[in-house]
């Protein structure tokens, strides 16, 4: 119920998003067609038309090598854990340390990792925040602008003035990345054991008009290829991460396929639609992938076609409207195409428990909006991505790659 909240917040200006208002330029670099080659170096993508691969992971390996023996010696690339916060049988977010100050003066500070937004922030001098902050002072290299800095999340508001300082995750790091100092957060980001978030969707909609950290690590040189993998766990705290410049064929058991970005602002893909129990539901959507974000969200008319084809599914009785409930013991079958690709839901993922004590009936996990910033949108979050393996690559006009997760094993 919170989250959905937030998501009216976090996505407010989606539509204006989604038409092109208000965006920051993108740098010439991050549409150099040296990226292309990067990529195929790890990635040998013999197709055109963006279609389905597979790789074995020796070959892999062989190619990843070769790729960063031609790069320069600071080229590398990056693992960083990641943490799964659990609720009972929710994995509510994940987030990992990022390192602010040169590396004689380093301080660790956990963040969420949103690709659904493209601001970084860590609290400083904040007087209300209750977990870890930066201290400032202990670094030689820190520069506050004085410029205001202030944005909405999924999660809350958080206010302060754009600094900049030594960024790094893992071995690489970037002199002098801008990130919101922040000076003031909503009571939500205290609720959560985490100290501030670094955004990594496209810097076209960093409120703080800023290139984003992955984007500055591309246009450095210190990755070796322009995309970043996500693993994401299910129930459990430890195993969660992501992978800056490279991919972990050891968190993926089949073949990886490609979906074209269709708005280089959010990861954006096209949602065609749900196959539900054999029915398909059409659907002509912008979808947001979105890390920092627990479930899927869409209009409140396209969740109630998709719940009228699951047997014995209606609104949840006992929530408001925006959720439906079916009964816990179906074997309910839902894929969703995203550019023209079937992609499956678990449903140990779709099925968010009982909605009350004693109930036969289950909380679905997709939950419908009616605010008309949806129209036309959706939000997919970790609820999908945990039976997904997800590459965010910045090349070939840039495009998310979805290979089936070993959580599936389980």
């Amino acid at each position: 119920m919170a989250e959905l909240k937030a998501i009216q917040l976090k996505y407010g200006k989606a539509q204006d998003v989604i038409a092109g208002k208000k965006l920051v330029v993108l740098p010439d670099a991050l549409s150099d067609p040296r990226l292309d080659a990067l990529s195929d170096a790890v990635f040998t993508d013999t197709t055109s038309d963006l279609s389905d691969f597979s790789l074995s992971r020796s070959t892999t390996s062989q190619q990843a090598n070769m790729s960063f023996s031609v790069m320069n010696a600071v080229t590398q690339s990056a693992t960083d854990p990641l943490t799964d916060e659990i609720e009972q049988n929710i994995d509510l977010q994940y987030y990992g340390p990022v390192g602010f100050g040169d590396e004689a003066h380093t301080q660790q500070l956990s963040a969420i990792m949103d690709t659904g937004s493209s601001d970084l922030w860590v609290p400083v001098r904040c007087g209300n925040c209750l977990n870890k902050q930066y201290k400032a002072t202990a670094s030689p290299t820190y520069t506050d602008t004085g410029t205001p800095f202030n944005v909405t999340y999924g999660s809350g508001n958080v206010a302060g003035t754009l600094a900049h300082d030594t960024v790094s995750i893992g071995d690489l790091s970037i002199n002098k990345q801008y990130f919101g100092a922040v000076t003031h957060v909503s009571s939500d980001f205290n609720d959560d054991p985490i100290s501030g978030l670094i955004g990594l969707a496209f810097s076209s909609i960093a409120t703080s008009g800023k290139t984003t950290f992955f984007e500055n690590l591309i246009m450095q040189d210190k990755v070796g290829a322009p995309f970043f993998s996500v693993h994401l766990t299910r129930g459990k705290a430890s195993g969660s991460k992501i992978t800056l410049g490279d991919y972990d064929t050891t968190m993926a058991m089949g073949p990886l396929t490609w979906v074209p970005v269709i708005s280089k602002t959010y990861w954006t893909v096209h949602f065609d639609g749900a196959n539900v129990e054999g029915n398909y539901v059409s659907c002509d959507l912008h979808a947001a992938i979105d890390t920092g974000t627990t479930l899927i969200y869409v209009s409140q008319a396209f969740a109630t076609s998709i719940y009228a084809s699951i047997p014995g599914a209606g609104p949840a009785t006992n929530y408001d409207s925006n959720f439906f409930s079916f009964p816990c013991d179906s074997n309910t079958t839902i894929s969703f195409s995203l550019g023209g690709h079937d992609f499956g839901l678990n449903m140990q993922d779709f099925n968010l428990g009982q909605d009350g004590d004693g109930s036969k009936n289950c909380i679905g996990g997709i939950v419908g909006i009616g605010d008309t910033f949806m129209e036309g949108f959706a939000i997919i979050g970790d609820e999908f991505l945990k039976s997904w393996y997800s590459v965010y690559d910045y090349s070939h006009g840039a495009r998310v790659g979805f290979a089936p997760s070993i959580n599936n094993a389980q």
